[in-house]
């Protein structure tokens, strides 16, 4: 008989997938590795389980703890299947400009929601990453996450993600573009790639309101490239220490309204009902195909899925409003 002990089991393995009708005019093979087929649809799945093992092989977090994490909902989801098996509780702080899809959903499976303001300095004390670590500190036997510093995270795409691509592309990958957020993605895939052959180039999605483009080209942190927007899950206005800049070759900037837009095409030409970074992950590899030849092998890593996006960016109302689409 073949079966998983649990549902973290099943976590990995995600399939590549040809991309077709949206990349007709690039040169090169896309393949798309898409991490919906995780248990709780996205890629963070794999750094969730990864932090809470290490951080109970370390000591830090103790049986019947409290987990307790800022997330954009996605890294909450994992966490809470983690949670769910191993039987802690956790308390997710999650902005107010992410889905209600994914505050439901992060209730739905036991997690504790506290929402908080988005546009206010990450060192106000209302801002998410500061009541999370207030919630911390006021929580008996309490474990805070912080994935954006947290090296666990990129140490599971080193693990994980890294060797899939390698071994479903049979080494022949050139490039890997994805979308950044708190880095642990593309600096743990980007550090294996690199290592089996270094002329692989490693592309980063950002999103404008941002820093971490002008920050990687000048090394200059500047607090002017700061604005709210609403492309979901990636971008930051901190430096997480995740983001390892050494194996990233660029980055590529795409705006609100295409990654929305994108998203939706996403959907629509090829099947692939995904999340808002992969309308921005596509759109910025479409605009990066000066880079491709034909012989390249380029892989595009989609995040997560759109059912956490219904009531935004496939909702005709809203994407009206933002201005995306004409009513």
């Amino acid at each position: 008989m073949q079966y998983a002990e649990n549902i973290l089991e099943t976590i990995g393995n995600t399939p590549l997938v040809k991309l077709n009708k949206i990349t007709k005019d690039l040169p090169s093979l896309c393949l798309a590795k898409v991490e919906t087929f995780n248990p709780g649809n996205s890629v963070k799945d794999r750094m969730a389980v990864k932090m809470i093992e290490d951080a109970e092989a370390q000591g830090l977090l103790k049986p019947g703890g409290t987990i307790i994490e800022g997330t954009s909902g996605n890294t909450g989801m994992g966490l809470a299947l983690a949670a769910i098996v191993k039987g802690y509780k956790l308390i997710c702080v999650i902005a107010d400009k992410q889905s209600q899809e994914k505050i439901d959903i992060l209730r739905a499976v036991g997690a504790e929601v506290v929402v908080c303001p988005t546009a206010v300095e990450p060192e106000d004390p209302r801002s998410y990453y500061s009541v999370s670590k207030r919630l911390a500190e006021e929580t008996p036997n309490a474990w805070y996450v912080n994935q954006y510093d947290n090296p666990s995270n990129a140490k599971a795409h080193y693990e994980s993600t890294g060797p899939e691509i390698w071994e479903q592309t049979d080494g022949k990958i050139t490039h890997f573009v994805v979308g950044v957020g708190t880095g642990g993605t593309i600096s743990g895939v980007g550090k294996y790639l690199k290592e089996q052959n270094p002329n692989i180039k490693i592309w980063g999605i950002d999103t404008y309101g941002s820093v971490f483009k002008k920050y990687h080209e000048t090394g200059i942190f500047d607090e002017n490239e700061i604005y709210p927007y609403i492309t979901e899950g990636i971008g930051e206005d901190i430096l997480p220490k995740n983001v390892n800049f050494d194996v990233i070759d660029g980055f590529e900037k795409v705006t609100d309204k295409d990654a929305a837009i994108y998203t939706r095409k996403l959907a629509i030409e090829e099947g692939l009902f995904m999340g808002n970074s992969a309308g921005a992950a596509i759109k910025g590899l479409l605009q990066l195909k000066d880079e491709f030849g034909p012989d390249d092998v380029v892989v595009v890593l989609f995040h997560d899925s759109g059912t956490r996006y219904v009531g935004k960016f496939f909702n005709d109302k809203w994407m009206a409003e933002q201005g995306f689409i004409e009513e």
